[in-house]
């Protein structure tokens, strides 16, 4: 009987000095991690919104894609540039609606990586009539600037 009762009282000491998780994942729930779901939230909603500005605004001013090409900056988009070229995609597509679901995040003294899945859908009719589809693993770098999480890269 003490075996048990010393058995139940271990697993309630280990149950309680384990971290706290954001529920549904496997996510430690700290104000960090929820500042950078905030920020991700934000960024997901402003692009089903089509609000080019909406996206700047979550982006570092070191912001940088190279589009899959790192050999060819022609493509690359940075912070300064990130507005007009949003505006012009978002001219030619119709109902874009983003699923994401973060996998990990891992929080540094200043930086973050959000390791997400994403599932893109939107109709673009100047191309097809179908509905378009997109899903990938993705890998977003988010940098502390002042208060607040900026996007460096990952989006």
């Amino acid at each position: 009987m003490h075996i048990r009762f010393l058995g139940i009282c271990a697993l309630s000491l280990l149950a309680a000095c384990a971290p706290k998780r954001i529920p549904g994942t496997d996510i430690d729930d700290t104000s960090e991690t929820r500042a950078i779901l905030a920020v991700m939230e934000q960024y997901r909603s402003a692009v089903e919104s089509k609000d080019a500005a909406g996206v700047a605004a979550l982006v570092s001013k070191d912001f940088h894609e190279n589009a899959g090409t790192p050999n060819d900056p022609e493509d690359d988009l940075t912070a300064a540039n990130l507005t007009e070229y949003l505006e012009s995609m978002f001219q030619l597509v119709q109902s874009p609606k983003v699923e994401m679901d973060v996998r990990r995040i891992e929080v540094g003294r200043d930086l973050a990586t959000a390791i997400y899945y994403w599932k893109l859908n939107w109709r673009m009719p100047s191309l097809t009539t179908r509905l378009q589809k997109e899903a990938e693993l993705e890998r977003m770098v988010l940098r502390r600037e002042g208060k607040d999480w900026k996007i460096v890269t990952g989006i």
